[in-house]
């Protein structure tokens, strides 16, 4: 199952890679998450590696997390979230943080929707392609949680805290042509896989050196401490999960109802 999951095809230094869930628009289940994993271990030991096209099979890139399958395994949903004593980082932040950790070039294809869990796999990409009817949305607050895989560590070095937090707490939907103003996505174009594979063909003709080390460069500039922020996150998803206003909001997202709040708990 885990194989099916994720589609890798390495050739002339250049990794396809292909979310493929295509029946439920690429939405992350657990064996979705560790097919990812295992995907970026093969690259990572990958000789001769020069870039990485990032792409979902079908009509969407990724519609974020299989919220269904999640609650029918809820140790699956928790063990995500689960960090060793001796890792800076858990499954659900490696599946999207991953990719910055690659020495070389990802770019990112979206078309479709890219929601959630989704866009910050995106995110995690240097480079976000996208087609003009891709919409977007950092949509974990519908089910009452934040987002929590590296998203707080890589939307800070695109967009002012008040447009990321604006996004995050209401979880509206935008266009490609709005992210693109906003700084989410890198470039958008009636055919973005085409558009990237020129681009990366561009990239073949620079020094492998000089590439790897702009990207750690300009990553390190960008951003302090990344770990401190994602250790942040999962420690502050701990504190909502399972607490009833999230129920409430998980419900309420799934069977469209209108439910009351409860008072915040939130320690902070």
């Amino acid at each position: 199952m885990t194989k099916e999951r994720v589609q890798c095809r390495i050739e002339g230094g250049v990794a396809r890679v292909t979310l493929s869930r295509p029946e439920k628009l690429n939405a992350l289940d657990r064996p979705m998450f560790d097919a990812i994993e295992a995907t970026l271990a093969q690259l990572k030991a990958t000789p001769g590696l020069r870039a990485v096209i990032l792409t979902g099979e079908g009509r969407a890139f990724c519609a974020g997390l299989d919220v269904k399958s999640m609650l029918r395994h809820p140790v699956a949903a928790v063990e995500i979230l689960r960090r060793e004593a001796d890792e800076a980082t858990n499954l659900a932040q490696r599946v999207a943080y991953g990719w910055r950790e690659l020495p070389v070039p990802v770019i990112a294809v979206t078309r479709g929707v890219c929601f959630g869990g989704g866009l910050q796999i995106a995110l995690g990409a240097d480079f976000r392609f996208s087609a003009p009817e891709c919409r977007f949305s950092v949509m974990e607050i519908k089910w009452g949680i934040i987002p929590d895989m590296s998203g707080a560590a890589t939307l800070r070095n695109l967009l002012g805290v008040d447009r990321a937090m604006e996004l995050a707490m209401t979880g509206r939907e935008l266009l490609a042509t709005e992210a693109e103003q906003l700084g989410l996505v890198s470039r958008v174009c009636e055919d973005p896989l085409q558009e990237a594979e020129a681009f990366v063909r561009t990239l073949l003709t620079k020094s492998p050196d000089a590439l790897a080390g702009i990207k750690q460069l300009y990553h390190d500039a960008w951003a302090r401490s990344d770990a401190a922020v994602m250790q942040e996150e999962t420690r502050l998803q701990k504190q909502i999960l399972g607490r009833p206003n999230q129920w409430r909001a998980t419900l309420g997202s799934l069977f469209g109802l209108k439910l009351v709040f409860g008072p915040s708990r939130f320690r902070g």
